[in-house]
């Protein structure tokens, strides 16, 4: 395991090491940055802020000199903000980790109990009613599920806010802090939910399908097995061993997934703040929330496999 572990991270760091060079050459050649999209700027403005930002220099010049300040923790000052990067992560992150934490543990909860059950009552009333449900929900794009639950449940209603994370001017603490909060919460986890419920239900219902089939479920009922005990100890437990490599890319997902719904809802998250600087092309901040992705991608992966090996002692790594 301690030879697997050190190959890993060895791996780990040259892919990361290709990542950082292919995104921060992606950005740098892009036309246009923060500088040369501002009209309010003279040239010769424009010609001293690309000198102090170094945005002049060659582009691998530029590349070794934020690889140099990133080892030593510095990710750059965002353009647009005039803040660090990781001072804006550490404000804004939190507030996405919080949406998508909720939303994800009731898409799993959701899509387990749903997918087992459907599995259970194949072509049932009950499994044609989630699969018609599952093929809309996928087939609807979340910019229209989310205006759409707005207008209905925010604006016509009036049962909970259309957006932002608590009421403007609101001065709430305590208990009433946090009541504000989760009803602000509630329409875009919704959302999120709805989204990430179709795909992941599908792939425990088939899971279970295929598990459901084979001798040994039929030897347990033979032997006379309680129906509920074949069901969630036998059959659930092995349906849910492939959904253990999910697991690992749920962690970039947490982030990446809520880009266009913190947008939608005016969420004060990392993602919006990522969407507003890329239309400022405010590389630095979109340089370090990129990379942010990719480490959290590649530890997903790790633990991943870690995990698919504590629970299945005959997988070797």
């Amino acid at each position: 395991m301690s030879t697997y572990l050190t190959k890993r991270l060895l791996y780990m760091l040259i892919i990361l090491f290709a990542a950082s060079l292919l995104i921060f050459c992606l950005y740098a050649l892009t036309p246009g940055d923060f500088i040369t999209g501002n009209i309010k700027l003279t040239a010769e403005r424009k010609a001293e802020l690309r000198e102090i930002y170094g945005l002049n220099k060659p582009v691998l010049e530029r590349y070794g000199l934020w690889m140099k300040n990133a080892f030593h923790g510095d990710f750059g000052t965002s353009l647009a903000q005039q803040k660090p990067v990781l001072q804006l992560f550490g404000d804004y992150i939190w507030n996405s980790f919080l949406l998508a934490a909720v939303s994800t543990f009731l898409t799993w909860v959701i899509a387990v109990i749903v997918g087992v059950v459907s599995a259970y009552k194949q072509y049932s009333w009950f499994d044609t009613l989630v699969m018609v449900a599952i093929f809309a929900a996928m087939s609807l794009p979340s910019f229209f599920i989310g205006l759409f639950l707005i207008k209905i449940l925010a604006v016509d209603l009036k049962w909970l806010p259309p957006g932002g994370m608590i009421t403007t001017g609101s001065n709430a603490t305590g208990l009433a802090y946090l009541n504000e909060v989760v009803r602000h919460m509630t329409l875009p986890v919704v959302v999120m939910v709805l989204l990430g419920l179709g795909s992941l239900t599908r792939y425990f219902r088939s899971n279970m399908i295929d598990v459901l089939q084979q001798d040994y479920i039929r030897t347990a009922r033979a032997k006379g097995l309680k129906e509920r005990k074949v069901l969630f100890t036998h059959a659930l437990r092995n349906a849910l061993l492939p959904a253990i490599t999910l697991v690992g890319f749920e962690l970039p997902a947490l982030f990446g997934g809520s880009l266009i719904i913190e947008q939608i809802f005016n969420w004060p998250g990392i993602g919006q703040l990522y969407m507003k600087s890329f239309g400022l092309r405010d590389y630095p901040l979109l340089m370090g929330f990129t990379m942010f992705i990719a480490i959290l991608t590649v530890i997903g992966t790790l633990f991943s496999d870690i995990l698919y090996r504590v629970a299945d002692p005959r997988v070797r790594l």
